[in-house]
């Protein structure tokens, strides 16, 4: 790699003592400085990065070459990464595939499986395996799961027809949860029968299992013939209600697909690209003191325990329920929706926002090394149900002053990234809806001073957008 360059050279801003052109483009006040760091990510292809990065669609997350941005300028092969809201693991799974230790945490099981999933993933070997084993234990008993996804898709035996407990391992026969009623209108009844097996039969804690469920969610629903039902977008999932009037207006009948070979196609298509050799941790809980327990994990894997990079983006303010647009997708998880949404508490205004951002910032603290560097992608959410939202945008600026400051972080400076934001699932929502956030700010911090010298020295630093690299492309 070239030599950094110089703070005055990067941040000139800092340097003079004044704001540069590009401070006050970007609407950031005199003693806030803009960061120059060259934003390649914007102009890469849509799937840049890992084949394991497009396994589930996942709302608000930001793109794999943003993540590889960071990674490349501060942090080398050996490194801890670490993302405190994980999300679908994009950084994880970025840093992983670049030879860094990639850590992952989450307080949303389904983000916290879609993170285990790649931090932990199944062979290529071991995921077609285990589908051909699921493959011909479904044909020894369809005749009875048909009969069961029959009787859940009757207008007359519906209310009354029960079935096992996700990951139960149960039989047909042993019915013990009601099936949404807009679960039986999304599917074809033979494909119904063949997700009411897998569901049953997958087990979340075994790494195999997992891939396979985590690879299941990701071609639950979509508009092409990749997908098991055509009902809604891959993205998210509609409202109950919206489904049920879309399809008694449309009389919406879901083409037959089966789930075995819909699944065996993903698998081949997120295993185009060999697993990573470097080391994933998962972990589920509060981004609080995530830094703890990131340690002690680290720690008891034998592996360095301190973080030299944080790449992550916070919830946004009064943006995303988590539970509520994936309730298909946690339904065929054994996930509680709205047990999600209300763990997650995405109803945040700004000035508890603020102290949550400081609490998780000082629990990052001792998890890092002294010359560590934190990246917080911030959105800026104007409006919320189309009304005003006040204290949403200028975010960063706020998370800088009243949570990241008073913990002794250095400010090295931030970045803006409207592109990112438009290409961000929450854009589906449109007008209507009056979530879209129509900026990210990219806030650069130094756990020290050490810290933020070394943000301004590699943000002009060269990064190779080749992918995949040599040691990752198929042979």
């Amino acid at each position: 790699m070239p030599s950094p360059q110089s703070a005055a050279a990067v941040a000139p801003s800092v340097a003079s003592g004044g704001p540069d052109a590009r401070q006050l483009s970007l609407g950031l006040p005199a003693d806030l400085p803009a960061i120059a760091i060259p934003q390649e990510w914007k102009t890469q292809q849509r799937l840049w990065g890992h084949s394991f990065h497009p396994m589930c669609s996942y709302l608000a997350s930001f793109p794999a070459s943003l993540a590889h941005a960071f990674i490349a300028r501060y942090s080398r092969p050996g490194d801890v990464v670490l993302d405190p809201f994980s999300g679908r693991g994009t950084t994880s799974l970025q840093a992983a595939a670049e030879g860094r230790i990639g850590v992952g945490n989450d307080l949303n099981p389904f983000a916290h499986l879609l993170t285990a999933a790649k931090a932990e993933p199944a062979t290529r070997a071991d995921a077609v395996t285990r589908l051909t084993g699921l493959r011909l234990a479904w044909q020894a008993d369809a005749a009875a799961w048909q009969r069961l996804a029959d009787a859940v898709a009757s207008e007359e035996s519906a209310a009354e027809a029960r079935v096992p407990v996700a990951g139960s391992r149960e039989g047909p026969d042993t019915g013990t949860e009601p099936v949404p009623a807009e679960v039986a209108l999304a599917f074809h009844r033979r494909t119904l029968a063949q997700l009411l097996f897998v569901r049953t039969t997958l087990d979340l804690t075994d790494r195999t299992d997992r891939f396979l469920a985590a690879a299941l969610t990701g071609i639950l629903h979509g508009r092409s013939a990749t997908y098991l039902s055509t009902l809604m977008p891959n993205t998210f999932s509609m409202a109950p209600r919206y489904v049920r009037e879309f399809a008694a207006r449309t009389q919406f009948q879901s083409p037959e697909r089966d789930v075995f070979d819909c699944l065996a196609a993903k698998v081949i298509r997120l295993h185009r690209q060999p697993v990573p050799a470097a080391a994933g941790v998962a972990l589920l809980g509060d981004a609080r003191d995530a830094g703890a327990r990131a340690r002690a994990e680290l720690r008891g894997r034998g592996l360095p325990d301190r973080a030299r990079l944080v790449v992550t983006s916070p919830p946004y303010l009064r943006v995303v329920k988590y539970g509520y647009y994936n309730w298909l997708r946690t339904w065929l998880l054994g996930f509680d929706a709205r047990a999600i949404d209300r763990t997650l508490d995405d109803a945040h205004h700004r000035e508890p926002y603020l102290v949550f951002m400081r609490e998780v910032l000082a629990g990052l603290r001792p998890a890092l090394t002294e010359d560590a560097v934190v990246v917080l992608v911030v959105g800026d959410v104007e409006t919320d149900r189309g009304r005003q939202l006040h204290g949403g945008v200028g975010l960063a600026e706020r998370v800088w002053e009243n949570a990241a400051a008073p913990e002794g972080y250095r400010l090295a400076g931030v970045a803006l990234d409207d592109v990112a934001a438009n290409r961000k699932m929450t854009k589906l929502w449109g007008d209507e809806a009056g979530r879209a956030t129509k900026v990210d700010r990219i806030l650069v911090i130094g756990a020290t001073e050490q810290g933020r010298r070394r943000a301004l020295a590699g943000a002009a630093i060269d990064v190779d957008w080749t992918w995949p690299p040599r040691g990752l492309r198929a042979i």
